[in-house]
């Protein structure tokens, strides 16, 4: 028996059908409406098996080779062969970056050096479309300029703050009581952490010091994992200072991280006492701004924290390719 309607309603043509069709579209908006709520307040995570990685390919002379495509290559994850999904060639991108300046007693025969290469660097390097940020490392983290696009704001910064020190500047990462005057491991975690895993685009992080370290919370693997979890590529210039022209074992100790650390980045490392700034200044911005990116969704989906090992290779012999040689599957 349908429900009996007031006599108003049906004198407008109301029905019982019309009016239960009424509801249930009610109804239905009532639940879409708590749904867009709920959403709202909780984040959408999407999970995915996508690995992305960058790499530069040269030629046997030693020259930038740009014409690559997806068929050129092979890549591989622990040996097991893995199918490209996306492939793109970056040419002259903006560059997002850090400069890091080691201030420690052990660089200290070397302020004025650091300073003219840090010169060179903004000069030749920096571009319109670029930004950059400068921080100088003892036994502290200090941000001496926040990222900026000019050369010249980068520049009188440093020059401030050899002028004023410490006081006014801030600290990158938490505090911390160090024994020792050099957190080198610090200065490059909390610079990728705090700066630039949060960017966008081709970033990358340049280290002036001798990789020496005596008073870091953080290690050499924490350092390179942190780089490596945000794709950032870490150029090491290095400047040793050597007793009567022979290396010590700290030295020995130092060069081994900064080689370490950038090849383990993807990136490369290199000692001032043997090229011009202008000569290797050149060759990090070509791969920077010269370079390959490709994504795969691996055939291993397990999130098990293992470290997993990516080589990029040509199919054809006579090529080089620098990429980071991994990642860590969290």
């Amino acid at each position: 028996m349908s429900p009996r309607l007031p006599n108003s309603w049906i004198g407008r043509g109301v029905t019982a059908r019309s009016l239960a069709h009424a509801f249930a579209a009610l109804f239905v908006v009532s639940i879409l409406a708590v749904g867009l709520s709920f959403a709202r307040q909780q984040p959408i995570r999407v999970n995915t098996n996508l690995v992305q990685v960058n790499f530069t390919a040269r030629d046997t002379q030693g020259a930038l080779v740009t014409t690559l495509t997806k068929d050129d290559l092979e890549l591989l994850e622990d040996s097991t062969p893995q199918s490209i999904a996306f492939f793109a060639r970056s040419t002259d991108v903006p560059l997002t970056l850090g400069l890091v300046l080691d201030i420690s007693g052990s660089q200290s025969h070397f302020g004025k050096q650091h300073q003219h290469d840090l010169e060179v660097f903004l000069k030749n390097v920096l571009g319109p479309k670029d930004r950059a940020f400068l921080v100088c490392f003892a036994d502290h983290i200090r941000l001496i300029s926040d990222f900026s696009p000019s050369s010249t704001a980068l520049t009188q910064s440093l020059e401030g703050f050899e002028h004023d020190k410490h006081p006014k500047y801030p600290e990158l990462g938490p505090p911390e009581d160090r024994d020792g005057g050099t957190a080198f491991y610090d200065s490059i975690y909390d610079s990728v952490a705090e700066k630039l895993a949060g960017e966008n685009g081709r970033r990358a992080l340049l280290i002036f010091s001798d990789g020496e370290d005596n008073s870091s919370a953080y290690d050499e693997v924490s350092a390179i994992q942190e780089a490596q979890r945000a794709d950032v590529p870490i150029f090491t210039i290095r400047y040793t200072e050597t007793h009567h022209g022979k290396l010590n074992a700290t030295n020995k100790y130092g060069i081994r991280v900064m080689d370490r650390i950038a090849a383990d980045t993807g990136a490369a490392a290199f000692d001032s006492s043997q090229m011009k700034p202008e000569e290797y200044f050149k060759q990090i911005e070509e791969d920077l701004r010269s370079s390959y990116e490709v994504g795969y969704y691996t055939t291993n989906s397990a999130k098990d924290g293992t470290f997993r090992k990516v080589v990029i290779r040509a199919k054809q012999p006579g090529y080089t390719i620098r990429a980071k040689p991994g990642y860590y599957a969290r």
